[in-house]
């Protein structure tokens, strides 16, 4: 049996702050946004101790500026690929472990932001972290940035495993001396998941899921993540440890481009409200 005082440290570890970078794009109005189809909702609603660190909200990512699409810190689903991870997190807390999302829904506008930063070869501002022993000019021939994204279709989450009681991540603070994503855990940015081997969006074969020279400690953790996800309907990636498509997602031929925030999502925009006087 879960305790109640393990749940309320789960839910109370706090998201990594949205950080605005100097190069965001203007967007357009928000009156003249598309939003999200009813069968979408915010994870939160549905599993509110999975831990939530959205990474392209702030700047510590491989671009290094808050990209574009990403409004607010939430992550967004389908509700049945929310409702697997929701049953996903019931074992792993059992286990004394939580689930820890990185990113899920993501639309169109910001796989965009990904193709031009790809195509800019002279912004290199975080290679040293993210892709060290990649030229980024192989980026797209080596499959790490593509047009389209399955996250745009709603039901693909990145995610990892925590340890609890839940310790909180630091801020990333830009400019800070970076290290590569593939170092030992003690020398990367402290993450308060487990050692996976690698950060995430680490550009490097040594995500890959079944890489062969990671430690067995790692091996085992990978192998958990993917053993409990895939119990539920998910489908991992091999060439991306975090990476997993809920199998039998409601949207399998749409991509989806409204932004990353509460007001996308219909009918939650009061419970959000009421949920922040908690």
């Amino acid at each position: 049996m879960v305790s109640a005082a393990l749940l309320a440290t789960v839910a109370a570890a706090p998201p990594v702050p949205a950080v605005p970078g100097p190069q965001v794009r203007v967007e357009r109005s928000a009156r003249h946004e598309p939003r999200a189809p009813e069968q979408f909702t915010a994870l939160r609603t549905v599993a509110p101790t999975i831990i939530q660190e959205m990474r392209y909200t702030t700047v510590h990512n491989f671009t290094g500026v808050r990209v574009d699409g990403y409004r607010q810190p939430v992550c967004i689903l389908t509700r049945p690929a929310a409702q697997a991870l929701a049953r996903a997190q019931r074992a792993l807390l059992r286990r004394g472990l939580s689930l820890k999302v990185y990113d899920c829904y993501r639309p169109q506008r910001a796989v965009d932001h990904f193709v031009r930063w790809a195509e800019d070869l002279d912004d290199e501002g975080m290679k040293a972290e993210f892709y060290p022993r990649v030229d980024k000019s192989r980026l797209f021939a080596d499959g790490y940035i593509a047009a389209k994204s399955g996250h745009s279709r709603g039901s693909t989450v990145d995610a990892t495993l925590v340890e609890l009681p839940a310790l909180p991540t630091r801020p990333y603070v830009p400019g800070e001396p970076l290290v590569p994503c593939y170092a030992p855990r003690s020398e990367r940015f402290p993450d308060n998941s487990v050692d996976m081997g690698t950060g995430f969006d680490c550009f490097d074969t040594l995500s890959h899921t079944a890489d062969p020279r990671i430690t067995g400690g790692q091996r085992a953790r990978r192998t958990l993540l993917k053993a409990v996800l895939e119990r539920e309907g998910f489908v991992n990636l091999p060439e991306e440890w975090w990476h997993f498509t809920y199998r039998q997602e409601p949207f399998p031929d749409t991509y989806f481009d409204f932004p990353v925030a509460w007001g996308s999502l219909r009918g939650l925009v009061v419970e959000h409200a009421r949920m922040a006087h908690f």
